[in-house]
């Protein structure tokens, strides 16, 4: 049967215009995994020793210990944003003499198959050969190996819950906001919890049990989510709810593309998958707390120049990466409709600017760090208004995921938009501003670079015309591809 699965979601994938994506993304994807699964090998060959010439006097897997627990909610934090969880379309099986749990087990078994899983394997199993290498006892080693890879595979399985349930999101967010605030402040020494719950893993061979558990617990609670899914209202089941109507006339003043702002004003406040991505680009505003705060970075500046395109282009960032992918539900009726490309792209571009503006002036607090903050964090707001918007926009027009708007997310839905593509069209984003800022600095010093930085932006800005004609024509060329895409369910 799950021969019978993996043929059908094959034809299903070679047959959908995703397989027609260009070919060049393709090889760069697959290098990009190589060179990830070999740094990650490397590092676990290494780190032990790395630690050893560091620390000599600390013991390299208590020094890991003290940093797990971390490692748990920041690879909470990268599932949620980048794992794409696995879908399928259950509709035709419906009517198969197929049993549901055998597809249930299948959709969860499949989410193993993931980078997400691999990673830590690539890393960790080095790490115990180095560390059996060097006279630790191997059957305590392959029981602390076992638990980190059911640890791993929970959090997988995890991430679906997270995914799936908004209070449970919220809930890991704020968990992360209070840990780092708790650790910072030095109310609890988290380095130390983290020892605690981690190293017996390794001396305590009786705590396998307790990975064994929260796997099978974990498994469970997605298998009875998902199973109670299986059945046509779980997923073509609507449910009438009483929409609250606003006017915003405000945005009148906007023209011919105030019906677009409109529409992702209302779709921003009726939908949760847009208000989670409103919410995390509010979180940007305190990225700069990282760095500002670490006298380790005073002097470099062009990490400091990292964190400040980040501190106001946050919306930028989480929202304007998923254009057009937000209209996605209705893009086949807006493209039947007589609507210029050009009035629904300033829609787009009024809004994420708007968003680094704001951002820019929330950001003012900054200044109890010093002018110079503050005037890093200005011209990066330029450069995002002027450069990374155009950017962003553009790279809209490769993609082609659909998101699903609804409240409540069915289990055999992806909500999530985001796939590789769009985080190779993000690293201009990042990139191309340490780029413009450290050409001119490197010469003349921090002020030019600054002015190198905003000059940037601004000459962005006045050529915002002919560049937005560019992004027009390439919306239009990949249009009907866009069209394909986004009406496959």
């Amino acid at each position: 049967m799950v021969a019978k699965f993996l043929q059908l979601e094959w034809k299903q994938f070679s047959r959908s215009s995703y397989f027609a994506k260009g070919l060049g993304i393709k090889i760069l994807m697959i290098f990009l995994f190589i060179y990830f699964s070999a740094c990650a090998g490397l590092m676990g060959f290494g780190f032990f020793y790395i630690v050893k010439e560091a620390l000599p006097e600390q013991d390299p897997l208590v020094f890991l210990s003290s940093y797990l627990l971390f490692w748990i909610l920041a690879d909470l934090a990268i599932r949620f944003f980048w794992q794409q969880l696995p879908i399928m379309n259950i509709k035709p099986l419906m009517i198969l003499p197929i049993k549901k749990n055998k597809v249930v087990h299948y959709l969860l078994g499949k989410s193993v198959f993931s980078f997400f899983n691999l990673y830590p394997i690539l890393f960790f199993v080095p790490l115990a050969g180095v560390l059996i290498y060097n006279s630790y006892g191997v059957l305590s080693v392959l029981v602390w190996l076992l638990n980190i890879m059911l640890v791993s595979l929970s959090l997988n399985f995890i991430n679906f819950i997270i995914n799936k349930n908004n209070t449970y999101f919220y809930s890991i967010i704020a968990l992360i906001v209070v840990a780092f605030l708790v650790n910072y402040y030095q109310l609890v020494d988290f380095n130390a919890v983290s020892t605690q719950i981690f190293y017996p893993l390794y001396t305590l061979q009786w705590t396998l049990i307790l990975p064994v558990f929260l796997l099978v617990l974990v498994y469970k609670i997605n298998y009875s989510y998902i199973l109670n899914q299986f059945s046509l209202d779980g997923v073509v089941g609507k449910k009438s709810e009483i929409v609250e109507t606003k006017e915003l006339n405000f945005l009148n003043r906007f023209g011919a593309t105030a019906p677009f702002l409109k529409n992702d004003f209302r779709m921003i406040w009726r939908n949760v998958r847009p208000k989670q991505v409103l919410f995390t680009g509010v979180l940007f505003l305190f990225y700069g707390l990282i760095f500002f705060t670490q006298d380790i970075y005073a002097d470099k500046d062009y990490v400091i120049i990292f964190a400040g395109i980040f501190v106001t282009g946050g919306f930028l960032i989480t929202f304007g990466q998923y254009v057009p992918s937000w209209d996605s539900e209705y893009y086949k009726l807006m493209m039947s409709q007589n609507i210029p490309y050009k009035q629904y792209l300033e829609s787009k571009w009024l809004l994420i600017s708007t968003g680094c503006v704001i951002a820019t002036v929330l950001s003012i607090p900054y200044i109890y760090f010093g002018t110079k903050i503050y005037a890093i964090i200005f011209a990066g707001a330029i450069f995002n208004i002027g450069m990374n918007s155009f950017i962003t926009l553009y790279g809209g027009a490769l993609n082609r995921v659909p998101i699903q708007l609804n409240v409540k997310a069915k289990a055999f839905e992806n909500t999530q938009g985001f796939n590789l593509t769009q985080f190779l069209i993000g690293l201009p984003k990042m990139l191309l501003p340490i780029i413009v800022f450290l050409i001119p600095y490197y010469f003349f010093g921090l002020k030019a670079g600054l002015i190198g930085l905003a000059g940037t932006g601004v000459l962005g800005i006045l050529l915002k015309n002919p560049i937005m004609k560019l992004i027009e024509k390439t919306y239009q060329k990949g249009k009907y591809k866009t069209i394909a895409a986004f009406s496959e369910k």
